[in-house]
């Protein structure tokens, strides 16, 4: 049976207290990771997860596909940043989501989220303002008659009351209050129920929290005249990552929440964040922060004077609500076991719904212009935060059609390449049984032959190996030994090449322009990694869509082949990790010669190229002669291939293969239930989307309809990977919805008492 990946990319908008919804959505990512997991390993799974198993086995029946189901780039901003970092850390983890509902449905109050200080002290506190919360609730009562039921009505007045008599003109909420919250939060975490992780090993996972620098860094900009100059840069992303092989954990809890608390420092809800707050909550709990140096150095911008820890952090939405570009930027040297369904999915609580009138005339009402108020918070707030993505998805699109245009050429070039190589070796190659030493041989011989007959294509595409050689090399440099500011960066870059140039590498081809030189051969078949791991996926790939596919079902031989690939790309994904070169005994002053050479000795790619020949040549003497062939021919045309296509792929050399695909998942778009998106929905759209704040009964709204949507949507988005006419069908499709809603509601019936008559409803509606 083929096996298939389904990887998210998840984009987590923000949305204040509609938070809480979008806690209902990352819970259902976060359980169909479960379920995948639990699928594969044999392992049985309740509620929604149960569902979800069913669905993957109706799929591996139906089209022969095991699908593999996975996240592993999460990127947020306010509401929806604090909700990434608890997912990105319960994939990483194998820790539960679970935990963390009843502390949003208790916690996520206003009364518990106003500063102490800010409090009213008695009933007689500001009295004069009692009628100002009147005349609000006045205002909205209606909305509240409607949407609130009748028990919790009374709770959403006094609430309201009593935060519009808190201290005015500085923000009510209290940031040590928050930061208190957030560490409840991973301590409940940790310690909850605790299952597998839920990425493969080796897999990374990439977590980007958007936050605002509020008074700005300075970032240089070359220039024509003058040289250099300087620009102030208010966005800031703070970087998480889990990676077996770099050592990089998604453990830091103070830094994790140091992140959560600055993404969400809405602007005059709660004060603005420094690490001083962070500090003092930790001292007064007794938690320790040893990594809080490293934090510093690696996601807070460098400054020339003033301490770090003073550095000024607000809501991560003011200037960056849809953090695509840091995903779109973590696609690069992904690992790819095997076929890859690359889905970039955004969560947009209220895409359809906007808090203020931009001058926009409703069906009834002649064009005016926008009043006062409206104009400056719009300017202020709701049109940086609700501007629209097309920029990233066509940055997305760009990407998936480099992709498909190298695909379809690599297909193109099959048959030539296939002739070219079988030229090369003789009829009777293909008969011989591979070796270690024959292998080692064939392998050299078609690479200097696909050089040779680029003839002056060949520069080009060496020149863009080198590149990508040395620009690894220095990013590198500066990541186990980080410079000391963007001039020092740019110097010790600068060296690196000039030191390239030194020994000859800038003349990639050989005597009268035919196939590579001797210092490049050398150079590339000690530096050169990145062409090993393209090599081997590309075997992988050929293994699925060439061998595989001929099979009606499970075929051992094609399953041992597939473990010696990867056995034998991890041997250089290893090579590729931080982990592998740290404790390089260099001193601070090592020229970039030292560097290059001590990188060299310490991976000894030449000494892996034997293992992975050794491991490649059993596999395929295993294999029966016509695959045998195939993916020969494959494995040794690959330089060919490679030639024709990183050029294409500007040098990127993406490991997924597959074009990427945008999904979207928010009100307006699950409607196997209910239609007319969030107006029609949820209650947390209220009061300029506090309103979740002020009720518990909101709250258990939102947190229902974020877990029906997610399950609605994420079932639709799982089918739609395995479409064509083995899909499953709009009515098989329908029947599971109903069978994981019914399931979310047995299981949330009991948490849930102030929505009991809309889960009653629901019953009705789903059927």
């Amino acid at each position: 049976m083929r096996e298939k990946e389904l990887r998210f990319a998840l984009i987590c908008y923000g949305g204040i207290s509609l938070a809480v919804y979008m806690h209902g959505i990352t819970k259902e990512v976060w359980r169909l990771a479960a379920a995948s997991r639990a699928f594969h390993d044999g392992a049985p799974q309740q509620g929604s997860g149960a569902v979800y198993g069913e669905l993957l086995t109706a799929i591996a029946t139906r089209t022969n596909v095991r699908l593999r189901i996975l996240a592993d780039i999460v990127a947020g901003a306010s509401a929806g940043g604090i909700n990434g970092i608890f997912l990105a850390r319960a994939l990483a983890t194998g820790q539960s989501l679970d935990p963390l509902t009843d502390l949003w449905l208790d916690s996520a109050d206003v009364d518990k989220l106003i500063d102490p200080d800010a409090r009213p002290l008695s009933a007689a506190t500001k009295f004069w303002a009692v009628p100002i919360a009147g005349w609000m609730m006045k205002k909205r009562g209606n909305v509240i008659d409607r949407t609130v039921g009748h028990g919790a009505q009374d709770e959403v007045r006094a609430k309201l009351s009593r935060f519009v008599r808190a201290r005015w003109f500085e923000p009510p909420f209290g940031g040590e209050t928050f930061v208190n919250l957030l560490l409840d939060a991973f301590d409940a975490m940790e310690q909850g129920p605790r299952g597998p992780v839920l990425v493969p090993d080796g897999q990374p996972v990439d977590l980007f929290v958007s936050v605002t620098d509020f008074a700005g860094h300075s970032v240089p900009l070359a220039l024509n005249s003058p040289a250099r100059v300087t620009e102030d840069e208010h966005r800031l992303m703070l970087h998480f990552r889990e990676d077996s092989r770099t050592g990089a954990r998604l453990d830091d809890v103070p830094g994790l929440t140091a992140a959560a608390r600055a993404t969400a420092s809405f602007p005059g809800a709660f004060p603005p964040f420094t690490l001083r707050e962070l500090d003092r909550v930790l001292d007064k709990r007794q938690i320790d922060w040893p990594g809080r140096d490293t934090f510093i150095r690696t996601q807070l911008p460098a400054t020339a004077e003033g301490d770090p820890a003073d550095r000024v952090l607000i809501d991560g939405s003011v200037l960056a609500n849809a953090p695509f570009r840091p995903a779109i930027a973590a696609l690069k040297q992904r690992p790819a076991r095997r076929e890859i369904d690359r889905r970039f999915v955004y969560i947009d609580p209220k895409p359809d719904y906007r808090s203020i009138s931009f001058g926009k005339p409703a069906a009834t009402e002649e064009a005016r212009l926008p009043g006062f108020l409206p104009t400056i918070l719009g300017a202020l707030s709701e049109i940086p935060r609700e501007q629209p993505i097309r920029e990233n998805v066509e940055a997305i699109e760009g990407m998936s059609r480099r992709i498909r245009r190298m695909q379809h050429i690599v297909d193109a070039m099959k048959v030539e390449v296939e002739e070219q190589v079988a030229a090369l070796f003789g009829t009777t190659f293909f008969l011989d049984t591979p070796t270690v030493a024959r292998l080692e041989k064939w392998r050299a011989k078609a690479q200097d032959q696909a050089a040779a007959r680029a003839g002056f294509a060949y520069s080009p595409y060496g020149h863009l190996k080198l590149s990508a050689v040395i620009e690894e090399l220095a990013s590198l440099i500066d990541r186990l030994l980080p410079p000391e500011g963007a001039v020092h960066q740019a110097n010790r870059r600068l060296a690196l090449w000039d030191e390239a140039r030194a020994r000859g590498l800038d003349r990639i081809s050989g005597k009268k322009g035919a196939g590579a030189s001797g210092d490049a051969i050398a150079f590339f078949r000690t530096h050169d990694l990145g062409f090993r791991i393209r090599r081997l996926r590309f075997l992988a790939r050929e293994l699925d869509t060439a061998v595989e596919a001929t099979r009606d079902g499970r075929d051992p031989v094609c399953e041992d082949m597939r473990e010696a690939i990867f056995t034998a790309l991890g041997l250089y994904l290893d090579r590729q990790g931080d982990a592998w070169l740290a404790g390089l005994d260099l001193p601070a002053d090592a020229g970039p010669g030292d560097w290059i050479d001590a990188v060299a000795a310490r991976r000894d790619l030449t000494a892996i190229d034997g293992q992975a020949d050794k491991l490649i040549a059993a596999a395929l003497a295993a294999m029966p002669k016509d695959d045998r062939r195939t993916l020969l021919l494959a494995y040794l045309g690959y330089p060919f291939y490679d030639i024709a296509t990183l050029p294409l792929l500007q040098g990127e050399g993406f490991d997924e293969y597959d074009p990427i695909k945008i999904d979207r998942i928010s009100p307006s778009d699950a409607t196997a239930i209910r239609t007319g998106g969030a107006a029609a929905m949820l209650k947390g759209i209220e009061f300029n989307s506090f309103g979740a704040f002020f009720s518990r009964a909101y709250r258990e709204n939102d947190y229902l309809w974020g877990r029906l949507h997610g399950a609605d949507r994420l079932i639709d988005i799982v089918a739609s990977s395995v479409g064509g006419d083995k899909g499953l069908s709009a009515e098989e499709l329908k029947a599971i919805k109903r069978r994981a809603f019914h399931a979310i509601l047995d299981e949330e019936e009991g948490r849930l008492p102030k929505v009991a008559g809309l889960i009653a409803e629901l019953r009705g509606e789903i059927g």
